[in-house]
């Protein structure tokens, strides 16, 4: 027999390539426990739950070993076992036990260790202060008092984002993550990503809620409310209510919505699609003018943020474009002005960033907001189930008129290379079904965190990028300025395989992230309408409400708010 093998448990498990003994473990079938490990992340060894012991009874953590032929090593002994119940109450003798009011409750990775370890009492008296919520963001909350020192959160922002934000504090029982001079959050140089918040494995940072503020909305008979729903969560929360992962439950959420109180649903890839119009003209006239090249998309709020606060001489080559959701919102708005009801518009997003996007002093009309709520994905699904509702059981729901119709290219705006897709569908002078499957296989399809394609328009040849998550944004910025290479259009998305992986979607795997996108290409399939430009409800926008509003409605200057 091949020497090429670990001894786990007495049965040998070939090494095919793992980097480290967890990969090795539980590809056995174990599962070992951890609160620090994340396969995107750096290691970092601090929870040190994963430690394993060898034949002569040393420990060794196995996330950050790697594996080596003729290793001998024991998953689950005694020592083991009483090793990983200490950590466990330690971790608890410093923590927030208040389970059942928690945001994290049910899905807490402490809570859930603990119950698989038979934590049953702690001995040890909590002598931690009880700090404040740090609730400055509308994105994101922080409360350290439910923190475990993890360190996720930490790597999440400097690691895959590149913002830096947050970082450890101090030293030993004074050791804490905070920003820079413990300043609140929302006057750091976060950019409301909340990427943080999906890798945290406890409650100490989790979405900011505002379901208060709708239940309040639906139930308020002299107001009318119009939801708006995006892409990409009609792919998110099939795993959380009784569905299949990545299946397209967009009829089933409208119906939701309905019980719940909603006037009037709507589908946000009509807003992508003027999108799609709006930034392929913008687009268009960049080229023939020869300024402000590349030209970056602006649907990210994320990666607004990221661009005004780390790269400012950048705001020039980004789109003038709205986001689908703030298009959409200012059509919604100016469709319902001389409504008898007060309107209320919700959006229902997969992103934390959109709460921040919706308060910019830039999309309010006499300082009311076109999006005057965003609910995240987690929030819907927490409303469907208070509300009692069995999803799996309604019956699907068509999205109301008049902005009933939707085209392929609106849809796939919520994974990476989505946005890109659809402006190349715009712009490609072959309209015929053999092109628009060709454009799939041109590179700007996969999770990847940076994909390069070119694309014939009339004698030019463009170059194009396309980058999910901010560190990979950063990395092609440094390499533009250097004269490394060059592009004529740049995609971006702040949350790493783009809104499916938001941080307001119910937390995945990379194999459920893979399905979502999936999920998305297969709904583009089923339109009827591939492209923008076929969409009759963007056209006769054109031709009636938008007339002489195009600027005011659908176009912003970021600019100017930073001057």
């Amino acid at each position: 027999m091949s020497r090429d093998f670990v001894m786990v448990d007495n049965i040998p498990v070939a090494i095919e390539g793992e980097k480290n003994l967890l990969s090795l473990i539980r590809k056995a079938g174990i599962e070992l426990p951890t609160f620090c490990y994340h396969s995107e992340l750096s290691v970092y060894g601090a929870c040190r739950m994963c430690m394993v012991e060898n034949k002569w009874g040393g420990m060794e953590a196995a996330c950050s070993t790697p594996p080596k032929a003729g290793m001998v090593i024991y998953t689950n002994t005694p020592k083991l076992r009483r090793y990983r119940k200490m950590i466990l109450e330690l971790l608890l003798s410093n923590h927030c036990r208040d389970c059942t009011t928690c945001e994290k409750n049910g899905e807490c990775k402490l809570q859930e260790l603990a119950e698989r370890f038979g934590i049953k009492r702690v001995r040890f008296q909590n002598t931690a202060d009880q700090p404040k919520l740090d609730d400055s963001s509308p994105c994101i909350v922080r409360d350290t008092n439910k923190c475990i020192l993890c360190g996720d959160c930490v790597r999440m922002c400097n690691e895959v984002q590149n913002v830096g934000a947050i970082d450890f504090m101090s030293r030993g029982a004074k050791m804490t993550v905070s920003t820079a001079f413990h300043i609140p959050i929302a006057e750091s140089n976060c950019v409301g990503c909340g990427q943080c918040a999906a890798v945290c494995p406890t409650g100490a940072i989790v979405v900011k809620k505002e379901t208060d503020q709708v239940w309040a909305a639906l139930n308020d008979k002299k107001t009318k409310v119009v939801v708006q729903i995006a892409p990409a969560v009609r792919v998110g929360l099939g795993g959380k209510l009784g569905q299949k992962a990545g299946d397209d439950l967009m009829g089933k959420i409208v119906a939701a919505l309905k019980r719940m109180g909603a006037d009037e649903v709507y589908d946000t890839a009509t807003g992508a699609d003027l999108t799609v119009m709006e930034e392929a003209n913008e687009f268009i006239e960049r080229l023939e003018s020869g300024e402000n090249l590349p030209l970056f998309t602006s649907c990210c709020p994320a990666w607004i943020q990221y661009v005004e606060k780390k790269h400012p001489e950048l705001l020039p080559n980004v789109s003038t474009c709205r986001s689908p959701m703030e298009m959409f919102g200012s059509v919604l708005k100016e469709e319902n002005k001389h409504s008898r009801r007060k309107t209320v518009v919700v959006a229902i997003m997969p992103c934390t960033a959109k709460k921040f996007e919706a308060a910019r002093e830039e999309f309010k009309e006499n300082g009311v907001p076109y999006i005057d709520y965003v609910l995240t994905t987690q929030e819907l699904i927490q409303m469907i189930k208070e509300s009692g509702i069995y999803f799996s059981e309604l019956e699907s729901e068509a999205i109301d008129m008049p902005f009933s119709d939707k085209s392929g290219a609106g849809v796939i705006f919520g994974v990476t290379g989505g946005v890109t897709e659809a402006v190349i569908r715009r712009l490609a002078e072959d309209k015929s079904s053999a092109e628009l499957r060709s454009i799939a296989f041109n590179g700007v399809r996969g999770m990847q965190g940076l994909k390069e394609t070119t694309v014939q328009y009339g004698e030019r040849e463009l170059k194009i990028a396309i980058v999910s998550g901010l560190k990979n944004a950063e990395d092609l910025i440094q390499r533009m300025k250097s004269g490394e290479t060059h592009y004529d259009f740049v995609e971006v998305m702040a949350c790493p395989g783009g809104c499916v992986c938001g941080a307001g979607q119910p937390i995945t795997d990379a194999e459920g992230k893979k399905k979502r996108g999936a999920g998305l290409y297969a709904a583009d399939k089923m339109c009827s309408i591939k492209r923008s430009e076929e969409n009759p409800v963007v056209m006769s926008l054109y031709g009636d409400l938008l007339k002489g509003k195009v600027h005011k409605l659908l176009h912003v200057d970021y600019q100017k708010g930073n001057r």
